[in-house]
């Protein structure tokens, strides 16, 4: 079993910043890849940002610029930098970890962010 625990969530104003962190624990001994997805109320859970190893990382368009994943393969952890935040970034972000190409991906439980004056 995969356990993955997020923190790093809470309550900014517009403007400000957070980051995330997420620590994949178990039965996991390499991660192909690593993301950051967010799901709004009302809305479809989405990519937010995603790497793997060896390759760049990859950001939604209205991310780009103002969030920066990356990871810790030592620490099977990882992070989101997030800058500039606005009240549409307002939502649940999920870690999701995928030990290898055709694995069964791992979620984790979710942390609130919310951007508010």
């Amino acid at each position: 079993q995969v356990q993955l625990v997020e923190s790093g969530g809470g309550l900014v104003q517009p403007g400000g910043s957070l980051r995330l962190s997420c620590v994949a624990s178990g039965s996991i001994f390499s991660i192909y890849a690593m993301a950051w997805y967010r799901q709004a109320p009302g809305n479809e859970r989405e990519l937010v940002a995603r790497i793997t190893r060896g390759d760049s990382p990859n950001y939604a368009g209205s991310v780009k610029g103002r969030f920066t994943i990356s990871r810790d393969n030592a620490k099977n952890t990882v992070y989101l930098q997030m800058n500039n935040l606005k009240p549409e970034d307002t939502a649940v972000y999920y870690c999701n970890v995928l030990p290898y190409i055709g694995a069964k991906p791992y979620w984790g439980q979710g942390t609130q962010v919310t951007v508010s004056s």
